[in-house]
């Protein structure tokens, strides 16, 4: 999968590719929407500017003067002359794709899933953007299809969160998941590996953070700097230091031994295109990241769950 896709070693991880497979017995490959939302970390209700790495261009460059449908019937057509694809999920991920009207919400999704093949939806927000009446809505959508709702929790340090401009907490994150849960809807939390300040241990206490809270799903990110961001600028002015390849599959492996066994591991790694990448240059090099995490894997001998420790109630 261009997407979200991961080595096929179901033994050591539990893979999302896998997890699709099996529940819809054919290739379900996401495509990548922008509805045109923006953020109140941007729009000045929370801040101006967004999180400092952020350049949502690098997501879905140019997608956004073209409708839902006409995005999807794109993206459907190029995945299934190059990969085979056969059902979709519609994935809105650019911005905050729960940040507007409720029936903006549904005109959008309901778009989607008017489009021949689509099996479900995907989606992204943050969780200071989850109020009820949203959630309520999501809930109905997964009493029909198939759904996830994706939550950007980045990091479980407060002073990270501020220091990225994120505008929320992690006990928004914690409060949202709740919330979310008692509606019964499957969770996918990103976090990112390599935060400007953070040590190992910092990003591990994330990956454990995460592995109490009964989530279905994970995507792991590194930290890549892309164009136009400030994040960018800080890099110029060597004022933060990226992780190297080999230190980044340590981590991904170190957190996937943290991981509750059932945990659908989403992503290992992100991606943005060359024109907006600055660094790291191996973000270029997908499959050999890949390749070394499956070789961190199987140097150790270790697999996904293998540090995990069941807590009452999880």
């Amino acid at each position: 999968m261009p997407q979200d896709s991961l080595l096929s070693a179901p033994r050591r991880y539990t893979s999302f590719t896998n997890h699709l497979r099996q529940t819809f017995h054919c290739r379900v490959h996401k495509v990548c929407i922008d509805a045109g939302f923006t953020c109140p970390n941007r729009d000045g209700t929370l801040a101006v500017g967004g999180c400092i790495y952020c350049n949502n261009a690098s997501f879905s460059p140019g997608n956004r003067r073209f409708s839902v449908t006409e995005q999807l019937e794109s993206g459907k057509r190029f995945l299934r002359q190059r990969y085979g694809a056969q059902k979709f999920i519609a994935y809105f991920q650019a911005y905050t794709n729960t940040y507007g009207d409720i029936r903006l919400l549904q005109s959008l999704y309901d778009a989607a899933l008017a489009c021949e093949d689509v099996v479900g939806l995907a989606i992204g927000t943050r969780p200071d953007c989850v109020p009820d009446a949203v959630l309520d809505l999501l809930a109905e959508y997964a009493t029909r299809t198939y759904l996830w709702l994706e939550l950007g929790l980045e990091s479980g340090h407060n002073q990270t969160l501020a220091l990225l401009n994120r505008g929320h907490t992690v006990a928004a994150f914690d409060q949202a998941v709740q919330r979310a849960q008692q509606r019964h809807l499957r969770l996918c939390a990103h976090i990112i590996l390599g935060l400007p300040g953070e040590s190992s241990t910092a990003m591990l206490e994330t990956a454990r953070h995460l592995a109490t809270m009964r989530l279905e799903a994970v995507k792991l990110h590194h930290l890549h700097v892309v164009r136009h961001t400030v994040l960018e600028k800080l890099y110029q002015r060597g004022e933060v230091a990226l992780l190297s390849m080999d230190e980044y599959a340590t981590l991904v492996v170190d957190c996937l031994e943290m991981f509750p066994p059932e945990m659908i591991i989403m992503r290992l790694m992100g991606d943005a295109p060359r024109a907006t990448l600055v660094a790291p240059s191996w973000s270029l090099r997908k499959q050999a990241v890949l390749q070394r995490i499956e070789a961190e894997l199987e140097h150790r001998n270790t697999y996904q769950g293998k540090r995990y420790v069941r807590t009452e109630g999880c």
